[in-house]
Order: structure tokens, then sequence, then C-alpha cells
């Protein structure tokens, strides 16, 4: 092969639908689907985009503990009251 070829991949439909399945189970991150099937994201976001599963791109999780939380709010009151006393 030479420095410039790439390698054209194609999968099969049964194979994109036990990724995405995979996914929306929660079995694997997308990371760990890259790495453990050497899938290119570009990929996987396009099988998200062509069997409707928009809810899968850009999911994150956001973890809070009760003190953190409290302490948001507490500053968020603090927040309001300076707009108040400020013109």
């Amino acid at each position: 092969m030479y420095k410039n070829d790439k390698v054209i991949r194609g999968y099969s439909e049964p194979f994109k639908l036990k990724i995405l399945t995979e996914l929306t189970t929660g079995k694997h991150t997308m990371s760990e689907l890259y790495k453990l099937y050497s899938i290119a994201p570009k990929a996987v976001n396009e099988w998200i985009q062509k069997y409707n599963l928009k809810d899968l791109m850009n999911t994150s999780v956001k973890v809070e503990s009760k003190d953190k939380i409290s302490r948001t709010k507490v500053l968020q009151k603090e927040v309001g009251q300076l707009k108040k006393v400020l013109p």
C-alpha cells in the first residue's frame, strides 16, 4: 500500500444496528465503541442520523452532589439580590 491510500470500510446493517443498540442500552459509551470496533466517530454519528436516533447525539450526564446543588441555589439567590440592589 502507498502512503496516501485510504482504507474504505463498509458495515452491514445488522452491525450498525448492533452498535446503536449497545449505545442505547448503555452497554458501551461512544468512545468505547470507537476503540472496541475500530469505528470512526463520524460513521457512528451518520448511523445515528440515518436511523433517526438523534437523542444519542452529544449525550452527557451531569452528576452533582447535594452540597453543590444547595450552594448553587444560594449563589443564585445572592445574584438575584445583587441585581435588585444595583441600578
